[in-house]
């Protein structure tokens, strides 16, 4: 059978003039610079705790850095922008210092602090709203004309455990990228990747049903990032803790790039780099 040619994925990001290829997939680093996040190693707190680890997931591998300064685990307390600020920008600026060559992801889905982070020298916005948050986050990301992560989610970090029911999770969610890229694209946005959101008002079921079918993700000609790393859907799945789901984050994330992920956002950078190595000798 003659393999479909009717779209064609976009697999290169301008990051602030550095040309990203993101035909062999990449690793994307996570530091939490919150005090709850759900992973108790992933917590950084203050710039000496998060240089080291950025460190460390540098020399491991890291294509880039994802810093969130905001817990969007399901049922955290919202906190103003003047603390996310605080937590933020210290650590931005040390880590554009210390790392002036490295790719910095901003996690936040408040547009000032997006502005604020970019203008400072990051490169990337991750925004887990998918600018339901902000009403100025996409006409921002327009005007800073940097990559930008569309992630699926419904409500709040504090409400979404409570809207995760569909009919079709795979279809909604589909419908939903389709609609916002069609935003983006007017407002001029072309670098778009896009997030499934595993996890964000979503059950363990939902989460595989949308990796049964990530590969069907590819009709949007979109890069995928896939963020499954000790979540819930594993550990609960195997009846550990998050502290134990290494080996399950490691089997689900090779999964996703055999069905077309082009980054993993990950705690453990070691190990995602191995997965990407082994899976591209199969290919």
């Amino acid at each position: 059978m003659a393999k479909d040619t009717s779209f064609r994925k976009k697999v290169t990001l301008n990051a602030s003039g550095k040309l990203i290829d993101l035909s062999k997939p990449k690793v994307m680093g996570i530091i939490n610079l919150t005090p709850d996040s759900f992973y108790e190693e992933s917590r950084k707190q203050g710039i000496g705790d998060a240089l080291q680890q950025a460190q460390k997931m540098l020399n491991d591998g890291a294509d880039f850095l994802d810093i969130g300064a905001y817990s969007t685990r399901p049922g955290a307390d919202d906190i103003s922008i003047q603390e996310e600020t605080d937590r933020l920008m210290p650590v931005v600026e040390a880590l554009i210092s210390h790392f002036p060559d490295a790719v910095l992801s901003i996690d936040t889905f408040r547009s000032k602090i997006a502005e604020t982070a970019v203008k400072a020298g990051a490169h990337i916005i991750n925004d887990i709203s998918g600018g339901q948050l902000d009403e100025d986050m996409f006409a921002t990301v327009a005007r800073l004309q940097v990559p930008y992560i569309l992630m699926h989610t419904k409500g709040t970090p504090k409400t979404m455990n409570q809207l995760a029911q569909y009919e079709d999770v795979f279809a909604e969610v589909f419908d939903y990228f389709a609609a916002k890229y069609h935003q983006l694209k007017l407002l001029g946005i072309h670098d778009v990747i896009i997030d499934p959101g595993f996890g964000f008002a979503k059950k363990p079921e939902h989460g595989y049903a949308l990796m049964d079918r990530l590969q069907d993700f590819d009709m949007l000609g979109l890069p995928i990032l896939v963020g499954i790393s000790r979540k819930k859907m594993i550990y609960n799945q195997l009846g550990v803790t998050a502290e134990e789901a290494l080996n399950g984050t490691t089997a689900l994330n090779t999964i996703a790039l055999t069905k077309g992920a082009n980054i993993l956002r990950v705690h453990d950078v070691k190990e995602a780099v191995e997965a990407v190595k082994i899976w591209e000798m199969c290919r």
